[in-house]
């Protein structure tokens, strides 16, 4: 799709991320039970509501361009790696902190066009916000009464810059190497909200070492695109998608600014 295309189907997408997000709110107001995929990461009831109300949603939207979701994650590299398009979903990125009630939790939608993600909604379902992103086209914060601005990543970097870090999976090593950055503030957050930092001009760098898998990133790798910024892996190569048979991403470096040097940091870490 071209992003204009993208840009008709935005409200639509919108309205579907909003519904997933009541949906996540319905359960996240009651008791709820808690079990643990294969993987050991945990799963509640609002995941796959949410997963079924995105599914159905885009399936009338858009009923020719296939899906990849965190909760059917099941399809083998063999049909996907004929996919020059497909919508790439995580219904609730940040169930751990969903878990714990901190509200630091989003829907994620992203729509993949030849490995790249060219379209992303992330909407936070606590607060109502909703951050969208479309190559070429920008990127845009929603306010839950639908007050929209403009977003644009922050140049030059702040003093002291501002790198964000997982709330729920701190790596030490990852001290070490930010040793060499100067004076920084560093600020945790959960799921996709710390791409939304960058995106919106509040933060300067996030650097993951660490496992995430390619739903969890790919909204808000396009709202960070569109809002000026990049997400590199830590040879310098763009991150993309749908390359391989793992779904796994590599470690990566989402960067605002890139005359600050902050890929240098990072040469000599181990892949």
């Amino acid at each position: 799709m071209s992003p204009n295309e993208l840009k008709s189907i935005l409200p639509a997408l919108l309205e579907i991320a909003r519904q997933a997000g009541q949906a996540i709110l319905d359960v996240y107001g009651r008791e709820f039970s808690v079990t643990q995929k294969a993987d050991d990461s945990p799963l509640t009831q609002a995941d796959l509501a949410s997963h079924v109300i995105i599914r159905d949603g885009l399936a009338q939207l858009t009923p020719d361009i296939p899906l990849l979701s965190e909760e059917s994650a099941t399809i083998d590299f063999s049909t996907r790696s004929g996919w020059k398009a497909y919508w790439l979903v995580d219904p609730l990125d940040g169930t751990k902190e969903f878990v714990n009630r901190n509200g630091e939790f989003t829907v994620n939608i992203a729509f993949i066009q030849n490995h790249e993600p060219v379209c992303g909604v992330v909407h936070v379902p606590v607060s109502g916000i909703s951050y969208t992103g479309i190559t070429g086209l920008g990127a845009t914060r929603i306010e839950p009464d639908g007050q929209t601005q403009s977003i644009a990543v922050r140049r030059p970097c702040a003093e002291p810059a501002i790198v964000v870090g997982s709330r729920s999976h701190a790596n030490p090593k990852l001290l070490q190497y930010l040793a060499a950055a100067g004076e920084y503030q560093l600020v945790s957050m959960g799921s996709s909200l710390k791409f939304c930092l960058l995106a919106e001009g509040k933060a300067d760098f996030y650097p993951r070492l660490g496992l995430t898998s390619e739903w969890d990133t790919a909204a808000a790798h396009a709202v960070v695109t569109a809002a000026g910024g990049r997400i590199v892996k830590l040879n310098g190569e763009n991150l993309d998608y749908n390359r391989k048979e793992s779904l796994l991403n590599p470690n990566f470096l989402v960067i605002a600014d890139p005359d600050r040097g902050w890929l240098e940091l990072f040469s000599e870490y181990p892949e």
